[in-house]
């Protein structure tokens, strides 16, 4: 019986060979700057530290507009903030060498072509290749509509029959651009879509025993991000040998956070070659912007000649049969820097996890991950929990529907590097004040407001 693997590969085969029958693809040439100069290269001295430094704090300390007080000189009065919920997680946007690389590139090369992430990045994850999008949501559309061109080009009529589908298996609370991605493979017939129970393997293996297609796909993302819990990862990977399906995660909140080297969560669990298919955004550990899929040098060039989202303008409407075969994006030099730097600075991952389990600590709250999800419950009592840590000086918002059900709303907490110990303390001691459990109920804090 063939591998997991070689199936997928096969088709995927099939798909280049139909759509791409000149070969095209092979002879694409990739635009390749001018070797620039030592002044001009902006990956020539990419700095590191053994320490945070003033910088890892600028993003952190910040003001914000107090559309309650009156105006100061007829500008709005302002006040100062901690910020606890943004997704920075290394502090690498206010890095010097980011910031030196991105000022150098744009210095020699404007806004032109960029340098590619694409070999670093596929390293990172032990992947063949990469292909590097405009955002990490197109990413997961642009891999999706290429698992679709899959379906398609192996039908054996215009439009897949039943059994030429793909069945896809998402977790509930799987990221929106997954929801959307399905939505479009729904949409031109090319999947039928079963969604498990949140992390519920029993609920996905009866799923998958009672699915009658060959071709099965289960996506996940491996940290979720208004959960703040992980995927049980060797769960599905003991799931994958007994049903032989596509695995494919989503590692937009674990690249660059977790693993020895950043690899991610496939790395601290030694399963890279367990999962096919990786998704990512250089937009949060990553500190600057971009998407990518690491995969297969096959897959690679289906996603390169067939994902419309990889595209950047957009492009005009095509015939299914002939989609655009030119891949125009690139990535910013400051995303291969953010690699380097988030490899040589690993006490940065270590500082993140250090919060983390301060946390735990002083408040007994079951944190597993940098990103803390307190349910309040109903919408009004988020609204006034998060009303009342901005008045004591930290930036929380409140989640509400629709990114949460109505009855559990919360405050989404993330730490990062560059949150200290005092911070934590100070941050619990606000919390305690307005998230039951933690101290006090949050009708008693709601009512005071």
């Amino acid at each position: 019986m063939a591998s997991i693997e070689a199936m997928w590969e096969e088709l995927v085969v099939r798909v280049l060979a139909r759509v791409d029958k000149k070969d095209f693809l092979r002879y694409l040439p990739r635009v390749c700057l001018a070797k620039p100069s030592a002044e001009e290269d902006p990956l020539a001295d990419v700095e590191t530290f053994d320490g945070p430094g003033p910088w890892d704090r600028t993003l952190l300390e910040v003001e914000v507009e107090d559309p309650t007080a009156p105006a100061v000189d007829g500008e709005p009065a302002r006040n100062r903030m901690l910020l606890f919920s943004a997704n920075d997680y290394l502090n690498l946007s206010t890095h010097p060498a980011v910031r030196k690389a991105s000022a150098k590139a744009a210095l020699a090369f404007g806004m032109g072509p960029r340098s590619s992430a694409m070999n670093v990045l596929a390293e990172m994850h032990k992947k063949e290749a990469c292909v590097v999008t405009p955002t990490g949501f197109a990413a997961n559309t642009a891999f999706l509509s290429a698992l679709g061109g899959v379906a398609t080009h192996n039908a054996a009529s215009r439009r897949p029959a039943a059994h030429e589908k793909i069945a896809v298996f998402s977790d509930a609370l799987n990221h929106a651009s997954i929801i959307d991605g399905l939505r479009m493979m729904e949409r031109h017939q090319q999947a039928v879509v079963s969604v498990y129970r949140h992390s519920d393997m029993q609920h996905l293996d009866e799923l998958l025993s009672n699915c009658p297609f060959e071709r099965k796909v289960v996506i996940t993302d491996s940290l979720f991000s208004m959960e703040g819990d992980f995927a049980p990862m060797l769960d599905l990977v003991q799931l994958r040998k007994k049903h032989r399906f596509l695995f494919v995660i989503d590692e937009a909140h674990t690249a660059f956070v977790c693993g020895r080297n950043g690899g991610g969560i496939g790395e601290v669990y030694g399963i890279e070659d367990q999962i096919d298919i990786i998704v990512g955004t250089l937009s949060k550990a990553g500190g600057c912007l971009g998407g990518f899929v690491a995969c297969s040098q096959k897959w690679s060039d289906l996603v390169r000649g067939w994902a419309a989202p990889t595209f950047s303008p957009p492009l005009p409407r095509y015939p299914s049969s002939r989609p655009p075969t030119v891949l125009i994006t690139a990535s910013f030099p400051s995303a291969t820097t953010a690699v380097t730097v988030a490899r040589k600075e690993g006490w940065r991952r270590q500082a993140v996890w250090n919060r983390v389990q301060e946390f735990a600590a002083m408040t007994k709250h079951p944190a597993t991950s940098p990103i803390l999800s307190l349910v309040v419950g109903s919408e009004d009592a988020a609204i006034y929990a998060s009303k009342h840590m901005l008045e004591r000086g930290f930036h929380i918002i409140a989640i509400r529907p629709p990114a949460v059900a109505p009855n559990a709303c919360r405050l989404r907490v993330t730490l990062t590097t560059a949150h200290t110990s005092e911070d934590v303390k100070r941050l619990v001691s606000a919390l305690s004040e307005c998230v039951p459990g933690l101290n006090r109920p949050v009708d008693q804090i709601a009512a005071r407001l």
